[in-house]
């Protein structure tokens, strides 16, 4: 009997294009999924080595009143100026892969034949993709993008568009991307698009 091997695909999108969605979708189907996002609020919890080093570069203003990091205040920060941006992930970063790596390890021991999702919004911007077989991206046209951002968050088209351009236009996320699965047309669409791309991963374990 032919061996079955572990399958790790990167999944990315834009801000509001519905990655999150995307990655729940395939988790029901059976995918194991390795949410990024959740790996960096640990990373920089109160105490932690990223929350001292967040601290010390941004001051005491970008924490909340228990000690977090305020991820609005510091988001405020961040969305406008690239170079703050790049400081932040400078810090976080080297703690998500290793949690990361880790994780995969662990996976791996506990089923080898596993269909895992690495559900990273910035993807493209790390150069995760580089090292991974399949990514996948949720796409949605960037019009459509400012649209869903500005009543999600309640924010002026301003602000929405600030965070938009702090991340790698969608445009060319698709161009580098192998995999897209179109968010536009509504969530039963989207389900078909999703479980489909899950099939095809676990049939090539």
């Amino acid at each position: 009997m032919e061996e079955r091997t572990l399958i790790v695909a990167g999944l990315t999108g834009g801000i509001a294009t519905g990655k999150s969605t995307v990655a729940a979708m395939l988790k029901a189907a059976g995918a194991v999924v390795i949410d990024a996002d959740q790996v960096a609020r640990e990373a920089v919890r109160r105490g932690s080595a990223a929350w001292e080093k967040i601290r010390q570069h941004f001051g005491p203003g970008i924490l909340a009143p228990d000690g977090e990091i305020d991820r609005v205040a510091l988001g405020d920060i961040i969305f406008h100026d690239h170079e703050q941006k790049k400081v932040l992930d400078s810090i976080v970063h080297p703690f998500v892969f290793a949690e990361v790596a880790d994780q995969l390890k662990e996976i791996a021991a506990r089923q080898k034949d596993a269909v895992v999702i690495l559900d990273v919004p910035l993807l493209f911007e790390t150069g995760m993709h580089k090292a991974m077989t399949d990514v996948v991206l949720v796409y949605i046209p960037e019009t459509l993008q400012l649209k869903r951002l500005m009543a999600r968050d309640q924010i002026s088209a301003e602000a929405a568009m600030a965070r938009i351009r702090s991340q790698m236009p969608i445009e060319e996320k698709k161009q580098l991307a192998g995999i897209v699965i179109d968010n536009s047309e509504g969530l039963a669409e989207t389900q078909i698009r999703a479980l489909a791309v899950y099939r095809d991963l676990f049939e090539r374990r």
